[in-house]
């Protein structure tokens, strides 16, 4: 069962944010991918280890369904960790759904549609500032996206200028992804900088509102748009399996049984694998697609009395695109930067991308892009449905539209 009744591609989600793709190249259909399994699109509500059921709510009224079962597998992939931050979790936007992706789009282009009207020169500055916290890959692929987006799509607002831009990227840390070392992690804040994104690092964010940011050395940032890639955490539906560490993640033995619990499984995002070494498998994408294979055959080799094996695997390399077709990567040790790590980055993914139409509906988006500027066309309104001209005395303003939008969901 799956909240969704898709597979996304989340390496890709930030070039549909920055209308680089078209929303439907990086989602397959769950049921076409496994036509012998019965599959249910629902919310999991919550998960009893002692009775062995799962509550899950399905439909459109939500009607509430309880399955028992012999082994469940927790893949439940993880959410924003927001830290306590005052306000950020009420003010930011995530990076993590498709939805997320289409209301960053939205919103992008909400802004710009707001700054262009001489009637709001006064909050124009403040209205074009663009905050994305958080400076790991999907912090830095966020900003690139962005960048591109509103750099492309401003020259069509006959009174805004790219200069009038102010993108920031907000990190804590001595250089941006950290995965990769301070090497490639400068490297990648230097094209950041040269391409006119302001960079932040050793600062970090400590409160938002509405209108502004506030950062740990007193500075305070007036901007309406704000994204947040500082961190994830465990799903809530799985806190009696959460251990103590930051991530609150579910620790595993290496066979990927939930420590405690010998019909529980977990893998993903929300598990906390352990390696050879005593260390823990990272929460990526090579990870989860090997853990996926190994736990397959465990739990196949249990249900026939069989004994299970442990994951081994060794981390084949990361990558990252940091926009105008440059990116940087660490594969089996090597690192490469530029040109060639971009086009290494879109030949790997396009190859991970299931089905064999996605692939060549992405690679024909990626071919077209090469000429075409950026389409600055909402997918959705941003006006309530029913909603006309606003009474007189009443606001109609981004926030408003904003939370209209919120409100109907994607």
């Amino acid at each position: 069962m799956s909240r969704d009744n898709f597979l996304l591609f989340t390496p890709l989600l930030h070039e549909v944010a920055a209308s680089d793709l078209d929303i439907t190249t990086i989602v397959n259909p769950i049921r076409k991918m496994v036509r012998r399994t019965e599959f249910i699109a629902a919310d999991v509500n919550s998960i009893n280890l002692i009775e062995q059921t799962v509550t899950i709510a399905h439909g459109v009224d939500r009607h509430i369904h309880i399955l028992g079962y012999d082994h469940v597998v927790l893949a439940l992939g993880s959410v924003s960790h927001f830290r306590g931050i005052t306000g950020l979790e009420q003010n930011a936007m995530t990076m993590k759904t498709l939805e997320d992706a289409i209301t960053l789009r939205n919103r992008m282009i909400a802004h710009l549609e707001e700054a262009d009207p001489d009637c709001s020169e006064i909050t124009r500055d403040a209205t074009l500032t663009m905050v994305v916290a958080g400076g790991g890959f999907a912090g830095v692929e966020t900003v690139s996206g962005i960048y591109d987006f509103m750099e492309s799509a401003v020259q069509t607002y006959p009174n805004l200028s790219p200069s009038m831009l102010r993108v920031m990227l907000i990190h804590g840390g001595s250089h941006l992804l950290p995965e990769l070392g301070p090497e490639l992690g400068n490297f990648t804040g230097d094209k950041l900088v040269a391409r006119g994104i302001e960079v932040l690092l050793n600062r970090k964010l400590i409160a938002s509102t509405p209108n502004d940011v506030t950062l740990d050395d007193g500075r305070v940032i007036a901007t309406k748009f704000v994204v947040w890639t500082g961190g994830n955490t465990a799903p809530a539906q799985l806190a009696q399996l959460r251990t103590e560490s930051e991530d609150a993640r579910v620790l595993t033995t290496r066979t990927m049984l939930v420590e405690g619990h010998p019909n529980v499984w977990a893998l993903g995002d929300c598990a906390r694998i352990p390696d050879s070494n005593g260390r823990y498998y990272p929460p990526t994408a090579q990870h989860a697609l090997r853990q996926a294979r190994v736990l397959a055959e465990n739990l196949a080799a249990s249900l026939h009395g069989q004994t299970t094996r442990e994951l081994s695997f060794n981390t084949i390399g990361q990558m990252a695109s940091i926009g105008r077709r440059s990116g940087v990567a660490q594969i089996l040790g090597y690192r490469f930067s530029g040109f060639t790590a971009w086009f290494l980055w879109r030949t790997v993914y396009l190859t991970k991308l299931p089905r064999w139409g996605k692939r060549i509906h992405v690679a024909l988006n990626w071919f077209l892009d090469l000429f075409f500027s950026k389409d600055s066309v909402q997918f959705m309104s941003f006006r309530a449905p029913g909603q006309g001209i606003p009474e007189k005395g009443s606001s109609d303003t981004l926030e408003s539209r904003a939370s209209a939008s919120n409100s109907q969901g994607v």
